[in-house]
């Protein structure tokens, strides 16, 4: 026989959880944001537990969300996650909202109802909460849930099925000719240093993490390039260095300080890589550039191969995307290019 209880948590939401109890079988619950929705998993749980074919570990009324996260979060795999700070303020918002519950009280209609509240939230600037930030929330406790599964303390994962809110497709800001010519003064003028790192960054389109852990050991001087060991992608790839960028890391070497291993390392504390943001904010505001992050200097430096005529697979390739589906953004430069190679081409050869 199935009952409905009405619940007020903690941050004061309503919830109905539907409880029910048969004879010889063991007690099966569900929490739900509307009395509707309980009633509906009641009447189906129980018919699916008179035939035989409803199962739910016993693990899963023991153990509570706060629980979960707990065990997910001292995971020596999490702990080496290279995002896991912010993976943690993600799932103590979850232990927030729902962390008194057991799991097998979290059901897809919960999962479903805070993602909305999620969304429907302000940021501390007062704007809209970014999809893809909802997402990343959204994925956080979906891995838990994975890893309830493999310690058998659940048999599903609620998130699972649950859609994902869209998101507007990559930025793609890279510099005009112009305005990569004023910021590298810019940064010249400023900072050697910055300025080799901003060479670095256009010419290699590594990102910002990649380029500030580089140690000097890193460096293949007779062959011309550097070893990224700790990307992204936790991949190791070899990231060419060449030219200007080449010329730039040699003079930086002749000054440096022999028991540095970082070749960029903060002027306070030279084994962590310096914080360049205040100068890196002056510099651009010095060659009037607006609307323009660092990461964007990767777009640039992407942005520059498929205007030379780089596939999207040697785009890729360099910029260390395990996938095409990330370079994609850069077909429509590649397609100019290659449309301009033939007009020339046939403005040549048909020209009479």
């Amino acid at each position: 026989m199935a009952t409905i209880r009405k619940r007020v948590t903690k941050d004061g939401k309503t919830r109905y959880q539907a409880v029910i109890r048969l004879q010889g079988q063991r007690p099966a619950s569900a929490a739900f944001p509307n009395k509707t929705d309980a009633k509906a998993w009641a009447q189906r749980a129980e018919n699916e537990i008179r035939q035989g074919i409803y199962f739910k570990q016993s693990e899963a009324f023991k153990h509570t969300v706060d629980e979960l996260v707990d065990r997910y979060i001292a995971d020596p795999a999490f702990q080496q996650k290279r995002d896991r700070v912010n993976q943690e303020r993600q799932l103590r918002f979850w232990k927030r909202r729902i962390g008194e519950l057991k799991l097998s009280d979290v059901s897809r209609a919960l999962i479903i109802e805070v993602k909305d509240e999620l969304a429907a939230e302000k940021t501390n600037r007062g704007g809209p909460r970014a999809a893809a930030t909802v997402n990343r929330f959204l994925a956080s406790i979906s891995h838990c849930f994975t890893k309830a599964i493999e310690w058998q303390w659940s048999e599903e994962n609620p998130v699972k099925g649950v859609s994902r809110m869209s998101e507007p497709d990559g930025r793609d800001r890279f510099l005009s000719d112009e305005e990569r010519a004023a910021l590298l003064k810019s940064c010249k003028d400023l900072d050697p240093t910055l300025y080799l790192i901003v060479v670095l960054a256009i010419s290699t389109g590594a990102r910002r993490g990649e380029i500030m852990k580089l140690t000097w050991k890193d460096i293949n001087w007779s062959k011309g390039f550097a070893t990224l060991r700790r990307t992204k992608n936790n991949e190791t790839r070899a990231m060419p260095i060449v030219g200007l960028a080449m010329e730039l890391l040699k003079e930086h070497r002749e000054g440096r300080q022999l028991t540095d291993i970082l070749i960029f390392p903060d002027p306070r504390d030279r084994t962590r890589p310096w914080n360049f943001e205040a100068l890196w904010r002056k510099a651009k505001a010095k060659a009037e550039i607006e609307n323009f992050r660092f990461h964007d200097l990767r777009h640039s430096a992407a942005s520059y191969l498929a205007m030379d005529g780089a596939s999207l697979a040697e785009i890729a390739e360099i910029l260390g995307h395990k996938t095409l589906q990330m370079v994609k953004r850069y077909s429509h430069l590649s397609n100019d290019h290659v449309s301009s190679v033939v007009s020339k081409m046939n403005s040549k050869i048909f020209a009479s």
